[in-house]
């Protein structure tokens, strides 16, 4: 790695939900950018794999989380810091969504979805922020999806907790708008990763259709015509944290193909 092209040189970015899929592709392009990465998550097999392969990159650790339990999330970033020093990015992925048509959403799903979704995001903004004022830089980047600008069926839950994360994103961003610390919120539409891909079995079992069936069930939302590629993802969160994004904050950054407006 050039260390003089490297734009995040000395930055610590942290990302959840970083082991696979999208986390796992930002992660690779921050480490290339020459930040040190923290790959945090559920799964400490899927996160030591996913860092094998970065380690030659750059400074990656491993920390294992529980992104809605607030004493996992305070213990995982304490324990960043102690790795890899003051976490001046954050990068919040993590997430999960289950469909359930709302008559069936019960409580503990609805809780669920707004825990790891939306609770799982302010717990990472509250452990990071003092010490991102303290350093008089940071960069924080929300990945809320589309269902934070629009309606879909059958996740009316994940819907209102990716809601709450753009609303969650404006609402800081004008706090610290004075601050040199950044907000914003990337939201992807249907991507190709694990999650979509279970998504399209689940349509499979629930509808007898077949996988390209499936699959055109949730290409059609895109005006391309085409899943989103992790890739695209990246690459618009890699913008928001590099130098010259500094006027970029408080917003929604819609990586669908044209799908919302």
């Amino acid at each position: 790695m050039n260390l003089t092209q490297a734009t995040l040189h000395g930055r610590h970015a942290v990302v959840t939900g970083g082991g696979r899929g999208i986390g796992a592709t930002i992660a690779r392009a921050l480490v290339e950018q020459g930040a040190a990465v923290t790959l945090m998550g559920r799964n400490d097999l899927t996160l030591e794999d996913e860092a094998a392969r970065l380690r030659p990159l750059g400074r990656v650790h491993c920390q294992a989380v529980d992104i809605a339990d607030a004493e996992s999330t305070s213990a995982a970033f304490a324990g960043a810091e102690r790795a890899l020093g003051p976490v001046t990015i954050l990068i919040n992925n993590a997430g999960q969504a289950i469909s359930a048509p709302l008559g069936k959403t019960d409580l503990a799903l609805w809780n669920q979805m707004l825990a790891v979704n939306l609770t799982g995001t302010y717990l990472g903004i509250h452990a990071v922020l003092p010490g991102m004022l303290q350093a008089g830089w940071g960069r924080i980047v929300n990945i809320a999806s589309t269902a934070a600008l629009k309606g879909y069926p059958y996740v009316a839950a994940y819907c209102a907790a990716k809601h709450g994360v753009l609303g969650l994103t404006r609402a800081l961003a004008l706090e610290l708008a004075k601050k040199p610390v950044t907000v914003n919120a990337v939201c992807p539409g249907y991507t190709e990763t694990d999650i979509v891909r279970e998504s399209i079995a689940n349509i499979q079992a629930k509808t007898g259709r077949s996988e390209a069936e499936a699959r055109a069930e949730l290409v059609k939302h895109n005006p391309q015509g085409r899943l989103v590629q992790p890739a695209e993802v990246a690459n618009a969160v890699l913008w928001l944290c590099q130098p010259g994004s500094e006027s970029i904050t408080g917003q929604a950054i819609s990586v669908a193909g044209g799908e919302t407006t």
